[in-house]
């Protein structure tokens, strides 16, 4: 965008904002990894270190994120880190780079909406135009409700779409300009490449980048659909005498409009199939409609009314509205969110940048807050919605379309240094806190209460830092609202563990948890039981015994739940057989390890327990295991075409299966050979 010379001393403003801002997250790029940070950045080494061309497409096809696997993600992730275990201080440095990168593309886009917008023929006016610009992206840069989403670093899903989506509003600006001035081509490639490029890059990021379109259909719509695109001031215009302006319509119902009514139809689908047949939720999907309301309020609370510390990631302890009434907050809510979306299509004339600040965030809460079977509250899905919530307010604060004859007010002026240092300060006392993990932790439990999983977290670290007794008052206290949770009795366990022992009424406890338990984080479970195997092993428990451990897999396999995923069964026979063969029983380990391979013949989890049983002392075991899984039938390709379907194809394509399966049969068959030397 060309900058005039008279406008350099506002633009100048920027540089030293986003230094602020670097200051203002610093304390926190000393955190540590969190959460999905685990689900998702193991990749990165599960294949083998990403030095090499066969890796590197592996670990880019990984993911089952969306459709589409979210691919770009991922391969930023490469600019941190090539292997797992690694350090998170580089991601969340990247991360933060990557939030001012944003800052900077989200003030030149207002700034150009503003120049389209308003008469700016005196200086004062048009450097209004910039200040206000500046003055909104810095508000929404320093929010501390932003740090949630900044220094999660798998939250870099959420972050990258939001570049691709400004540099899409941009390239079409400019390609519809030209196309205004009679340049076909050029605007047409211009506007193209910025809706649907762009658009693509977004979504191969996260989904919500497939939002790009509606949005240039608010931008469109509410600012510039009545001036003069060739105009840069507020001229207005007989568009149907601009040259261009037939094909520019014609064009933008390709490229804008009709993306959006397929996101629109999408929408409505999964809503409908979801009513029709269920959704693998505690909660119907109508339930979760009704309880986005009250959700979206809370985030509204949150970012006009904000908070050094707020209760970050942990959602669990939502409650979905059984009904309008239930609880009376949900009318409300309802009520609420119909009257701000009514203000805002009211307001599309008289005031049209407060009716798009309104609209972009609803619209911008779609994907994420509608009818797809989401978990009901992330704060991270407010990043992209709330980037133009602020330029209202900085428009009124440089009094932005004001003929004034005077200066700029100083009280406002004053106000715009008061209000960007007050949330740097509430910003920085939030990176503070995640910077270090214990006290995160600890306050997020004081702040979620009723969350299992906060409170689960909080006695995690405390048994680690040696203090079993208030981790095991903390797990206490939250039991009798949580019974059948087991991350609040297997760390109770855990406590005990710490503490002398476990007494049988624990183990009893457990057991009809683990009944009673629903799929939801089985795989953490499963986790534990194993760690305790090594632990009744190693005699590093008392009370935990192999007979004990052996009851609560017994339990869990009667949880109907659990029964009906193939994969939580394969998960019971799997930890079977391991106890099997930590209690140096591998005929029993190798039958457990077949009837489990038996429901879902997996290389990954026939290498895997083949492995096992060479690094046991039994690597005949480990080829008849291999044997088993080469004479079973082998499993379907993954259907549809997302990306599994694609990371099948590349699996294939190098033989990567094959290869591994031939050096671990090489290496357990010169084991078994050693072996028997060994015996005569």
């Amino acid at each position: 965008m060309h900058i005039e010379r008279h406008q350099l001393i506002p633009w100048a403003c920027l540089p030293v904002l986003l230094g602020f801002v670097w200051l203002v997250y610093h304390p926190g790029l000393h955190g540590d990894f969190l959460f999905d940070d685990f689900a998702n950045l193991p990749a990165l080494g599960s294949t083998g270190p990403i030095t090499h061309w066969s890796t590197f497409f592996r670990y880019i096809t990984s993911s089952t994120a969306d459709p589409t696997g979210r691919p770009l993600t991922l391969l930023s992730f490469l600019l941190d880190g090539h292997d797992w275990p690694t350090a998170a201080y580089p991601f969340k440095r990247t991360n933060v780079l990557l939030h001012l990168i944003n800052g900077t593309l989200l003030a030149i886009l207002l700034v150009n909406l503003g120049k389209r917008i308003f008469v700016t023929e005196t200086l004062r006016a048009k450097n209004g135009v910039v200040m206000a610009g500046v003055t909104a992206a810095g508000l929404w840069l320093m929010h501390p409700l932003l740090v949630s989403t900044v220094l999660y670093v798998v939250q870099r899903e959420a972050m990258l779409p939001m570049v691709f989506v400004l540099i899409g509003l941009l390239l079409w600006l400019r390609g519809r300009d030209a196309l205004m001035e009679g340049r076909w081509v050029a605007g047409t490639v211009w506007t193209v490449l910025g809706l649907l490029g762009c658009t693509a890059l977004a979504t191969l990021s996260k989904a919500n980048g497939i939002l790009l379109p509606m949005y240039a259909v608010l931008i469109e719509y509410l600012l510039l659909r009545k001036r003069s695109p060739v105009c840069t001031d507020a001229c207005i215009a007989d568009t149907k005498s601009i040259p261009g302006i037939w094909v520019y319509r014609k064009l933008f119902i390709l490229v804008a409009w009709l993306p959006a009514c397929f996101v629109l139809a999408y929408l409505v689908y999964t809503g409908i199939t979801g009513a029709i047949y269920g959704v693998n939720r505690p909660w119907t999907i109508g339930q979760r409609l009704i309880t986005e309301p009250r959700v979206l309020f809370d985030y509204l609370d949150l970012l006009w009314l904000p908070h050094p510390f707020t209760p970050g990631l942990f959602n669990d302890q939502i409650m979905a509205s059984h009904s309008l009434w239930s609880p009376p907050s949900t009318l409300l809510a309802l009520a609420g969110i119909l009257g701000l979306l009514l203000a805002g299509w009211r307001l599309r004339r008289r005031h049209p940048i407060l009716a798009l600040a309104i609209l972009f965030y609803f619209t911008g809460q779609l994907l994420e807050s509608s009818s797809v079977a989401l978990e009901l509250y992330y704060e991270h899905r407010n990043y992209i919605p709330a980037m133009m919530m602020f330029w209202p307010l900085s428009l009124w604060l440089w009094e932005v379309g004001r003929n004034k004859p005077s200066g700029y007010s100083r009280i406002k002026i004053a106000l715009v240094l008061l209000l960007i240092l007050s949330l740097g300060v509430m910003t920085y006392a939030r990176t503070s806190l995640w910077g270090n993990g214990q006290q995160q932790a600890l306050l997020w439990a004081t702040l979620n209460p009723a969350s299992a999983r906060a409170q689960a977290n909080a006695a995690d670290y405390e048994m680690t830092a040696g203090r079993p007794l208030a981790a095991e008052a903390r797990l206490q206290a939250i039991l009798r609202e949580h019974p059948d949770d087991p991350q609040i009795t297997l760390n109770i366990l855990s406590a005990h563990c710490q503490l002398g022992g476990i007494a049988q009424h624990d183990l009893d406890l457990a057991e009809n948890t683990l009944v009673h338990m629903n799929d939801k984080g089985a795989k953490v479970i499963f986790h534990w039981l194993g760690n305790a195997i090594r632990l009744a092993t190693a005699h590093d428990c008392p009370g935990l015994t192999s007979d004990s451990i052996s009851a609560m897999l017994d339990a869990a396999e009667q949880n109907p739940r659990l029964n009906r995923v193939t994969g939580r069964k394969q998960d019971i026979y799997h930890l079977r057989g391991q106890l099997a063969l930590a209690e140096h029983h591998p005929v029993e380990a190798l039958i457990w390890f077949e009837k489990g391979l038996a429901l879902r013949p997996s290389p990954q989890m026939a290498f895997q327990q083949a492995a096992m049983l060479g690094s046991s002392g039994y690597p005949k075991k480990g080829l008849d295991e291999l044997d088993f899984y080469e004479s079973a039938q082998p499993p379907s390709p993954p259907s549809g075409l997302g990306m599994p379907r694609i990371h099948a194809w590349v699996l294939q394509h190098q033989r990567y299966w094959p290869k591994e399966l031939v050096y671990l049969r090489t290496t357990l068959s010169k084991d078994a050979a050693t072996q028997e030397r060994d015996k005569k």
